[in-house]
């Protein structure tokens, strides 16, 4: 069986990594992404690799905590067997993106039970106007009127609507400093330095108010329809990039995204040619080039087969050694709990100290 550290474990494939963000000495990040199963090319440029970045660039005394949102992840039910699968293909995807389990705080949300119960004491302090302008629940419940808007209302169950308030717990319970999102998570940002200042006037200074750190990666849309996001729900699964797929699969793949009729001249516009611009953020957010540098760097493109067959060779490029990892530490559900358990502990540690600080202030202890 794989029972090596991961120290060892990243000798066996190169990890490059860059970053333009600078964190103050004494940050603390956290960010959590939902335990989907193995992650796709969305997921690895809008959250992971970013997180690798911070980690690589961080002072000795940055704080950084990523884990899995399972509690998230059964605002709608999931069947248990595929959760704890999914749970075991998020960490090792999380570990095979170059996170270092010595140098950050990796484990499941739902291992440490102050989430929830911070996550109750916030839902008493957030009013339901508030809740309802938040607009990423009704995306997700799929409520494209208000009709339908209606309907989902009267069968969803509560967490869907109230998770916000759990997004804001899992940043406050830390003390984070610092929360790395895409921009579609931005607003969830503004409802947790709302209830941050709004604990803070009630019961004195509690919180810190965390900033923004927008991933530098554009959105990463579906292969075979650029007007929604790559997404491992998507029924043509020919639409998403997963992280441990064949070559030839991705090639496959490529070739049958969307383009457009438009020969000649390669140029970005997500309007007009969203297919091929969705091409260029893939290759973009890959090489960390501007658009501009991209662009520049594909003069030598023709046509759609050229842009495409480019394209895969990136991917294919970016996810070797990461894709070998990943099959390593999957092979190995042991590592995979210990590399948990011990993100756990440290985890808890500091849930338990800033949680009780919050009982003392509103009279539980």
């Amino acid at each position: 069986m794989f029972r090596r550290t991961y120290s060892t474990i990243k000798k066996t494939v190169e990890v490059v990594s860059h970053t333009n963000c600078a964190l103050p000495p004494n940050s603390t990040v956290f960010s959590a992404i939902q335990p989907t199963g193995r992650f796709h090319l969305g997921n690895y440029l809008g959250s992971v690799r970013a997180w690798r970045e911070l980690q690589d660039s961080a002072h000795t005394d940055t704080s950084l905590m990523f884990a899995t949102a399972d509690l998230h992840a059964i605002t709608v039910p999931k069947d248990p067997h595929e959760l704890r699968t999914f749970r075991a293909q998020a960490i090792a995807s999380i570990l095979a993106s170059g996170i270092d389990p010595q140098k950050c705080t990796v484990f499941h949300q739902s291992s440490v039970a102050q989430h929830a119960e911070l996550s109750w004491i916030f839902m008493c302090h957030t009013g339901l106007g508030y809740l309802n302008r938040m607009t990423q629940w009704k995306a997700k419940a799929g409520a494209s009127s208000e009709s339908a808007l209606a309907d989902v209302m009267s069968t969803a169950g509560t967490g869907l609507f109230a998770y916000p308030v759990l997004q804001v717990a899992d940043i406050l319970l830390y003390h984070a400093t610092h929360v790395p999102v895409g921009d579609d998570q931005a607003q969830h940002l503004e409802l947790t330095r709302h209830l941050a200042e709004k604990f803070n006037r009630a019961y004195g200074d509690t919180f810190p108010i965390p900033k923004t750190l927008l991933t530098p990666a554009r959105k990463i849309l579906s292969l075979r329809d650029p007007s929604k996001k790559m997404s491992k729900s998507d029924k043509d699964q020919t639409a998403s990039i997963y992280f441990n797929e064949e070559p030839e699969s991705i090639r496959m793949k490529v070739q049958r995204a969307v383009t457009d009729s438009i020969q000649g001249d390669l140029y970005y516009d997500q309007i007009t040619r969203p297919g091929v611009s969705n091409m260029i953020d893939i290759i973009s957010g890959i090489t960390r080039q501007t658009t501009e540098e991209t662009i520049a760097s594909l003069q030598h493109i023709r046509n759609h087969k050229q842009l495409k067959d480019h394209m895969a060779e990136v991917v294919i490029e970016e996810f070797r050694g990461p894709k070998k990892l990943y099959e390593q530490l999957m092979a190995d559900p042991a590592y995979l709990d210990e590399v948990c358990k011990q993100g756990t502990v440290k985890a808890t540690e500091i849930a338990v100290k800033n949680m009780n600080d919050v009982k003392r202030k509103i009279g539980f202890l």
